[in-house]
């Protein structure tokens, strides 16, 4: 299977609100976000790329899965630092080390651009994404998570 994987473009914007309405409503069980407000995070990373940039992964010119990459700081290496906010393949095309090829694809950008390093979440229930992570020389975090609403 060949799939092409690149920066995501203003012409990618509908085809990214379907699979983010499918990762957040689908995949998390979250009610569907109010449209606006999604166009709006997708367009802020396209119009301010020193906020963050989005993957996307291509099969037969469909986009099928995308990831997510917003930027901060370290402080202690004194370098720009990425989160890995989103890593999402349509499910129909699972199973076929796409997730892979697009998580690869996050190392080496963080890689090229020098950051300091690629720093990412996911659920304690989400095993296969753990397993991934894991394959893919992820190192579980000294350090605990904490959030605040």
């Amino acid at each position: 299977m060949s799939v092409t994987i690149r920066k995501a473009e203003s012409k990618d914007v509908s085809s990214l609100l379907i699979l983010m309405n499918s990762y957040i409503v689908d995949f998390y069980k979250r009610e569907k976000p109010n449209q606006e407000d999604l166009t709006r995070l997708v367009m802020n990373l396209l119009d301010n790329p020193s906020a963050g940039i989005q993957f996307v992964v291509e099969e037969k010119e469909e986009i099928i899965g995308f990831a997510t990459l917003y930027y901060t700081f370290s402080t202690l290496q004194v370098k720009r630092a990425a989160i890995l906010n989103d890593l999402f393949i349509h499910e129909r095309m699972r199973g076929k080390k796409i997730g892979e090829k697009l998580f690869e694809k996050c190392v080496e950008y963080i890689r090229e651009q020098n950051f300091a390093y690629m720093t990412w979440e996911t659920a304690h229930d989400n095993l296969a994404a753990q397993a991934l992570y894991d394959k893919m020389g992820g190192k579980r975090s000294e350090w605990l998570s904490y959030s605040i609403s």
